[in-house]
């Protein structure tokens, strides 16, 4: 390939993923816009400018500012940062099926919110705030486990070996949650299921600025390190032989995937399947380049986040269905036809 030939190439791709990005954030805003005017009270495109600009009554302002606003930006927040751990984690893992319930993440979390319910009570004030660190150091923790009980003494972690260990250390951690749960009293119950579920309910300005930072940090972090995740890509030997120091690079990012993670489900409940859906989505689109691939599947996963909790609080009106079991009807069946293809991919 010519010089020539290798710029309008690189000339094509920037152009497309220009498009790519402009079309993401074209739908992420109607999803938005969509979004004000869907609930048991309708309010109209002029009500909400009206309200927007200062003006309006105060039932409409109410409505606009303390509800909707507020749930909206929380699921695009928590499916940006859902999608990004996800997409660390199958590139970490070379596993297009990982997502961050794979290595124990949510479960880790899950973990540390029902022992914060159990222990300290769900109406804490400080809860909003508490709940991210907590799961924080959940989700942390279950990855250093996963990535230690999987090293070989000599040789580091292997994918498979991560993947596998992973799986264990889920099981143990739900059942352990699980055991907890039937200790907890009516009102503690009530709350440890909705957050089990994925419930963004409760969504408030506070649940913004509790998550806002740690996205602030780990979305651009994640971004720096799209190089280092390409040439992961290519074999750990390969990687070492170009200068990556892959163990290291390996739990600096799988312990990103599980901040990511772990803050998003601990103001959002556990929301499964986006970081599995969003990054193969987006492979598919713009190929397996994380420079670009990172912030498209941020926008796919707020999408898809934003649109399902869209649909949760039209379905059964006046009530709402948790975001969380609108999200896992649409995975469960991508999940299977990926399981399917993969399959027949390995028999060719």
């Amino acid at each position: 390939m010519t010089q020539k030939e290798t710029n309008l190439l690189k000339r094509k791709t920037a152009m497309r993923n220009t498009m790519v990005i402009g079309t993401c954030i074209v739908l992420l805003i109607l999803s938005g816009l969509i979004s004000l005017n869907t609930g048991y009270s309708k309010l109209s495109p002029p009500d909400i400018l009206h309200a927007i600009m200062g003006g309006g009554r105060e039932k409409e302002k109410l409505i606009l500012f303390s509800f909707r606003l507020p749930r909206i930006v929380l699921s695009m927040l928590v499916g940006a940062g859902l999608a990004v751990s996800g997409c660390l984690l199958q590139g970490v893992t070379k596993n297009p099926l990982a997502d961050p319930g794979l290595l124990g993440i949510h479960s880790g979390a899950g973990l540390m919110v029902v022992l914060y319910v159990l222990f300290v009570g769900p109406r804490s004030p400080l809860a909003v705030f508490t709940l991210p660190v907590l799961a924080l150091f959940g989700a942390g923790a279950a990855a250093v486990f996963v990535y230690f009980l999987s090293c070989k003494k000599g040789a580091g972690t292997t994918p498979v070996s991560m993947v596998m260990t992973g799986i264990a250390i889920q099981a143990g951690l739900s059942a352990l949650t699980t055991l907890l749960v039937v200790k907890l009293d009516d009102t503690q119950y009530a709350f440890v299921s909705s957050w089990q579920t994925g419930s963004i309910w409760g969504a408030n300005w506070t649940f913004v600025l509790a998550l806002l930072p740690w996205l602030c940090v780990l979305l651009p972090a994640s971004l720096y390190k799209a190089g280092i995740l390409d040439v992961m890509g290519l074999g750990d030997e390969t990687a070492a032989g170009l200068g990556v120091s892959v163990n290291k690079e390996r739990r600096k990012l799988l312990l990103m995937a599980a901040a990511l993670a772990g803050a998003c489900v601990s103001v959002s409940g556990s929301i499964s399947f986006v970081g599995l859906m969003a990054p193969h989505i987006t492979r598919r689109i713009v190929g397996p380049g994380h420079g670009i691939a990172l912030p498209v599947c941020a926008l796919l996963g707020a999408l898809l986040v934003s649109a399902a909790d869209t649909i949760a609080r039209v379905v059964i009106q006046p009530s709402s269905l948790p975001t969380g079991v609108v999200v896992s009807i649409i995975g469960a069946p991508y999940f299977i036809y990926l399981l399917s293809r993969r399959e027949k991919e390995m028999r060719r």
